[in-house]
């Protein structure tokens, strides 16, 4: 099969026209050491192991889709935390030794998958998540704190995306609570079929022997330095990054400067907006000129 060639396209907007399709984990292509539940959108690996837990979407994810997570359980005991992702191939097209131990380094080394690990000290149970990968191929992770990270870029946006989420190190089991996009001018959000509501995260689940200052030993002796948890350095200017991009297209630059001092459009889509809509897309405010105010 060639590359970026599948027959798993976007599913049917079976929730009507602003529905993206049912999203969960893909069941033919899991980590031998982790399960599934709620209905295929909840994965957790063996606590005896801190590999083994990669996953991919059940379908293939637009660009701009937000993929919300929901961290469950925590073992500190362990390096590392979750790596995030995407590939262009297919999960389903690979092997019968797929998916190998871990993304990093196992995946990552072969063209077609980019993933990046989250700093450990931004995953705790409970906490909540979205990464989605923008039109020049950048992946972005918004954490707890709703500030948003650029973690890698080079991810190939013209073939249909698969997201890479690997439950490994201190992350031992996540939730999918949905995805989102916004649409034309950010109008309307697409959003993936609704789910019911998920069952509360329990703390005690999760082992916080980090937290709670004392050691804590795993069934195969592996055990932390005195400063376990290490923040990665990543950009914190990925919210400058996109400051600038048209709200429309989301790649060309806003360079128009619209009469409410907005300057959210490229000069295509200013004309385009200004002709079918009229309207700022921020504020409303009218940017149609009087034929005085144009003369």
């Amino acid at each position: 099969m060639e590359i970026g060639r599948s027959t798993e396209m976007y599913p049917p907007n079976i929730c009507g026209r602003h529905c993206l399709g049912p999203l969960s984990f893909h069941k033919g292509a899991l980590g031998t050491n982790v399960c599934l539940s709620l209905g295929g959108r909840r994965v957790e690996r063996d606590r005896e192991t801190f590999q083994n837990g990669l996953t991919f979407s059940s379908r293939p994810i637009r660009v701009q889709e937000k993929i919300h997570l929901r961290v469950e359980c925590c073992d500190q005991h362990w390096h590392g935390a979750l790596r995030l992702g995407f590939t262009i191939i297919p999960p389903s097209s690979s092997g019968p030794l797929f998916p190998p131990a871990m993304a990093i380094p196992d995946l990552t080394t072969t063209y077609g998958y980019w993933a990046s690990t989250v700093p450990s000290s931004l995953i705790m149970p409970g906490a909540e998540l979205r990464f989605w990968v923008t039109p020049r191929g950048i992946l972005v992770y918004e954490g707890p704190n709703g500030l948003r990270y650029k973690l890698l870029k080079g991810v190939d946006v013209t073939r249909p995306l698969w997201a890479m989420i690997d439950v490994y190190g201190q992350t031992r089991a996540v939730l999918l609570l949905g995805s989102e996009k916004k649409g034309l001018l950010k109008l309307r959000i697409q959003k993936s079929c609704p789910v019911p509501s998920p069952p509360s995260v329990s703390h005690e689940d999760s082992c916080m022997c980090v937290n709670k200052g004392h050691p804590c030993h795993t069934p195969q002796d592996y055990r932390l330095s005195a400063d376990p948890i290490t923040t990665t350095q990543i950009d914190p200017s990925i919210d400058r990054d996109f400051a600038d991009d048209c709200v429309v297209c989301l790649s060309a630059r806003a360079s128009v400067v619209l009469p409410c001092t907005h300057r959210c459009l490229c000069p295509r889509c200013a004309l385009r907006v200004a002709a079918e809509f009229g309207n700022c897309p921020l504020c409303r405010q009218s940017i149609r000129y009087s034929d005085e105010e144009s003369g």
